[in-house]
Order: structure tokens, then sequence, then C-alpha cells
């Protein structure tokens, strides 16, 4: 009996710790949020849009008074007023409710080139960095061959290939970022590998899946966590030129970039609120993730911490 009765104290004051554990990590976490929006402003505004816009995406349904694709052609051409916000296209589609829509396909296409692009970067530049040789001159000579063309003409080449559509464009932009990438996180690998460390865990017998696993991965971490902030904003931006050039999402897909082409043009002398309000969403979303991307460079790069950004 005493040994159970000691057992459910030892379990009941585990849970304890645990709990305690759990709380106190959390209002580790709060107490960072709260620092970096009293030290980086800017940093903590450009967070709050980007999750405006992440729940705009998410709850676009709910959020959105009429359907993007709903027309009125009673309607159209209609300035702003209570019963449309942002006015009306071309075809009396209510212009709040596809700006709306539109941060759905800014947010897929601009996470997934993301999600691509730094994953293919992170490889291609821990292969090369680490391997060094045969492997590093190839796979440099290789990008460097993709950093010769200019970033606008390399996404219409592989979109002309590709084709439009969501899919082909967040392959494109993905491809498109892997490069420049690349040669950030293969100097982030050569800076690491040097560490004592790593030539312990390699004396120890480790192989180099595991050191670059356990050891330099985690390590390299913070620029490519600062990499995929800032060229998420980058994604957006190229989509929507790419979109505005006609080799993006095609309509009706309500694509922010190409509110501005075709109706937006035509219309814009008439109706520049139909070109005025996807033109803001780009501009604030960008400004938002780029500030919100400064500020966590400055957090997480030790280099940075001592400076005088205020972002």
């Amino acid at each position: 009996m005493a040994t159970r009765e000691s057992g459910r104290e030892t379990g009941v004051a585990e849970r304890r710790a645990a709990s305690l554990a759990s709380l106190r990590a959390r209002r580790s976490r709060v107490s960072v949020l709260l620092g970096l929006a009293r030290q980086k402003p800017l940093g903590a505004f450009g967070l709050m849009i980007l999750v405006v816009m992440l729940l705009g995406a998410t709850f676009a349904p709910l959020l959105a008074p009429y359907g993007y694709n709903e027309t009125d052609l009673l309607n159209r051409l209609r300035g702003p007023s209570l019963s449309h916000w942002f006015g009306t296209d071309g075809s009396g589609r209510d212009m709040l409710s596809r700006v709306i829509y539109g941060a759905r396909v800014s947010v897929y296409v601009g996470f997934g080139a993301v999600a691509i692009g730094t994953v293919c970067a992170t490889l291609l530049g821990m292969v090369s960095g680490y391997f060094g040789g045969v492997f590093d001159i190839m796979i440099q000579r290789v990008v460097d061959a993709i950093m010769a063309f200019p970033t606008l003409l390399l996404l219409i080449t592989i979109m002309s290939v590709l084709g439009p559509g969501q899919l082909n464009v967040t392959i494109g932009l993905g491809i498109a970022s892997m490069a420049g990438n690349s040669r950030v996180m293969r100097s982030a690998v050569l800076a690491t590998k040097e560490a004592p460390y790593i030539e312990a865990a390699r004396c120890i017998g480790c192989r180099d899946t595991r050191v670059l696993a356990r050891h330099i991965l985690p390590n390299i971490t913070a620029p490519m966590i600062i990499l995929a902030t800032l060229g998420l904003a980058f994604a957006i931006l190229a989509e929507a030129s790419l979109s505005f050039l006609g080799f993006g999402v095609p309509p009706p897909a309500p694509s922010w970039g190409g509110m501005l082409s075709g109706v937006g043009r035509s219309y814009f002398l008439v109706a520049p609120w139909i070109a005025i309000f996807p033109g803001l969403a780009i501009s604030l979303v960008v400004f938002g993730i780029n500030m919100f991307g400064d500020a966590l460079r400055d957090v997480l790069d030790p280099r940075l911490r001592g400076g005088t950004h205020n972002l």
C-alpha cells in the first residue's frame, strides 16, 4: 500500500511539474511577442497584417458579402457605397469580395512557393556546403546559370513551359527563388561545419547524414526562417506581376494582380477603384511582410541584436 501511495504521489508531482513547465513556456512565448512589439513596432504591425491576411483567406466565405464571381449587371461600375464598400467592376462583381478571396490565391501561392523554394534551397546548400569538392562545383555552376537570367524573365520562361494555373505558378516561383536562397544556406553551412562540435561528432563516428540532420540543420534554422519570411513577400508580388502579364492565375479566379490587368486598366479612368483597392492590398501585405521579416532578422541574427534598428 505504501508503495502504491508513493507511486501515485510521484505521478501527481510529475504531472504538476509538466503543467508548470508548459505554463512557463507559454508565458515565455507571450513575453517574447510583447518584447518584439515594444522593440520592433513596425515588425509587430507587419505581423498583424500577415495574421489579418491569413484570417481573411481562411474565412473568406464568411467575411465576403458576395461570391467572388457573382455578377449584377444592373450595378456594374458602381462606386464605393454601403452595399458595395469597394465598388463593383465591369461585370457588376463586388470588389470587396474579390479582394478578400484574392487573399486565398496569395496565401496558396506565397506559402507554397516559399515551402518549395526553402526546402530545395536548404537541401542544395547543405549538400554543396558540407561535402564541397565536385558536388559544390557542379551545384554552384547550375546556380550561376539560373541566376544569370533576370528573375521576371526566368519566371515568364518557366510559366510558358508549365502553363497558367495556381499550382504551376507556385512551382515556378519555388524554382525561381531556389537558386539565390541556396547560396545563403551554403554560406551558413560553411560557417557551421567548422565549429568544434561538428569535428567532435565526426570523431565519435557520426555519419554525414546524422551530422547534417542533428547538428548542422538545427543551427541554420535562423537564416532559413528569415529567407522564408522575406521570400513570402517576393512570392506574393511576383504572383501579382505574372497575373498582371497574363502568365499567372487565369480568370475568373480573383487574383490581385489579375484585377489590376484587363478590366482594371480598361476602366481605370471611369472606375479607378477597380485597380486602387487590389493595388492597396498588394502594397500593404508586401510592406507588412517585409517589416516583419526585417524585425525577425534583427531578433534572430546575433550580429544585429546589439544594433540600433527599430523596425
